[in-house]
């Protein structure tokens, strides 16, 4: 049976698991591991690491190495979050761990931290038909996710990881006090004043819309449901109630940091941050309007290794319609864009992907691109009407799709920004940076979202089909729909040129 190991660098930690994929294509998990090397204490503090954190780092993963060795692993994937991407010297930390232990590290975006811990989340509690709210509390941010059905809608990430916290409030927690009752350090009171100042932007992302669930990950969270059961002699850690959390809050509070060590046995990088991990999740917690708490005991490392386990089994994955799809819809819905129009367009430039094959040689990934393309090619006009691809094109740039890549969401900005008026060159920057191959994807595609735009050129929806043949030395163009369609007639027209020019061929409407 196949042994492979996910590892999590985080602001506060450094967590390995080691897991074995069995007969069933389960995935059986054999060692836990969690060392404490604060990245983000020198991160969020001085912007860089100092060389004794990298020696810390570099020594944990010589470690990894050893016990990944012990266990015959066959593939191990380490991914860095919040404080390895914003340390300014990141870089040489990676080279330097490449060297010494022959492990490579990925830096990933919030975005794709929130999917994988959705996914590890998903495997724990069933989220189908559901909607639910995923609170993952780091040491550098935290990741507010919406699941609808069992896909992310949104996610936004907050700087207000604990360790953050410690470093930018000045590092109150270390006075030993009771934080309430010191008036030169009210460290709770500083933390709520600085999670507040976020509390508008989560109500308006949470939306009105009842929440099902509330969920919290990470590992203070998950230490949080121990002491519920040890200071409020309850049964289950899975589990905290808002009222309960009130309390724990009360308790922590009471205590000095060293305190907590001795008396709720702590370990001291748990310590420190544990009550504001504690405000924090309560914060947004009551914005859900949920009762309690579920903490599932899972995180970023867990979903990252049954990620290791999928592509082991099936191979690499295409994007998930359904993920990336309902992300885009809630991405139109923040623009105001017209939901009718863009579905249209989307299912009109998805038959054109089918019935033109021959011509273009492209795959289902591309079919999806095309179509998350069309759905959001007219989000620009939130900004401004003129030049509208040009605003779409800065509007994907600055929101991300969840379930695609970096390279996939590129493509899908150009496709906005080519929708229209001048085809794509490579006087254009954005164009220019992408990989030759995808430069002809991005043309490709474009000229068949233009083709779909056209037919909808007013927005009244007269068309429904599209079916587009070869005929000889031609291709014919049909459209089935209400009335006879002159404007949308008109409208492709003007709009076939570029399919012309891409495919060698003459496009005739009839």
């Amino acid at each position: 049976m196949q042994k492979i190991a996910a590892i999590d660098i985080g602001s506060n930690a450094i967590r390995m698991i080691v897991g074995r994929i069995t007969d069933s294509q389960q995935v059986e998990t054999l060692e836990n591991i969690r060392l404490p090397v604060r990245l983000g204490q020198d991160v969020f503090n001085l912007g860089k690491l100092q060389e004794s954190t990298i020696q810390q780092a570099i020594e944990a993963f010589q470690h990894f190495r050893r016990v990944a060795d012990d266990f015959e692993v066959t593939r191990i994937r380490a991914i860095a979050t919040s404080a390895m991407r914003e340390a300014s010297n990141g870089y040489i930390l990676i080279d330097r761990i490449a060297q010494a232990a022959k492990i490579s590290i990925d830096v990933i975006s919030g975005d794709e931290e929130a999917r994988l811990i959705h996914r590890a989340v998903s495997d724990k509690i069933k989220l189908d038909g559901k909607r639910a709210v995923l609170i993952d509390i780091g040491g550098g941010s935290v990741e507010v996710t919406i699941s609808e059905n069992g896909n992310i809608v949104s996610t936004e990430s907050y700087n207000m990881g604990t360790v953050r916290l410690l470093q930018q409030l000045d590092g109150g927690e270390k006075s030993g006090f009771s934080l309430f009752q010191n008036p030169k350090r009210p460290f709770a009171m500083l933390v709520r004043e600085y999670a507040e100042a976020a509390r508008k932007r989560i109500d308006r992302e949470i939306g009105r819309e009842k929440v099902d669930l509330c969920i919290g990950t990470g590992g203070n969270v998950e230490e949080i449901g121990k002491l519920r059961q040890k200071l409020l002699k309850q049964n289950s850690a899975e589990i905290v109630r808002l009222g309960e959390l009130q309390e724990l809050i009360e308790q922590i509070n009471d205590l000095s940091v060293k305190d907590r060590i001795r008396k709720l046995k702590l370990r001291p990088d748990r310590a420190d941050v544990i009550l504001p991990a504690a405000i924090v999740l309560q914060l947004i917690a009551r914005e859900t309007g949920a009762k309690q708490i579920h903490i599932p005991n899972v995180g970023l490392k867990d979903g990252l290794l049954a990620e290791i386990a999928d592509e082991i089994a099936q191979g690499p994955q295409p994007p998930k319609r359904e993920q990336v799809w309902s992300s885009a819809a809630r991405l139109g819905d923040k623009y105001e864009f017209d939901a009718e129009h863009a579905t249209l367009v989307a299912k009109l430039a998805g038959q054109l992907f089918d019935q033109t094959k021959e011509l273009h040689h492209l795959e289902e990934e591309e079919r999806l691109l095309l179509e998350i393309g069309a759905l959001l090619h007219d989000v620009g006009h939130f900004i401004n009407t003129l030049d509208h691809d040009k605003h779409g094109y800065y509007i994907l740039k600055a929101n991300s799709l969840i379930g695609l890549s970096a390279r996939q969401q590129e493509i899908v900005a150009n496709l906005v920004r080519y929708h229209r008026k001048f085809p794509p060159t490579i006087e254009d920057a954005g164009f220019k940076s992408l990989a030759s191959s995808d430069r002809l994807m991005v043309t490709k595609l474009s000229a068949l979202i233009r083709l779909a735009d056209g037919m909808d050129i007013s927005h009244t929806r007269h068309v429904r089909n599209v079916t587009l043949v070869r005929k000889k030395k031609r291709w014919e163009l049909s459209m089935q729909g209400k009335g006879e369609l002159l404007l949308e007639r008109w409208g492709l027209n003007k709009r076939r040129a570029l399919f012309q020019e891409i495919f060698g061929v003459e496009l005739e409407i009839v």
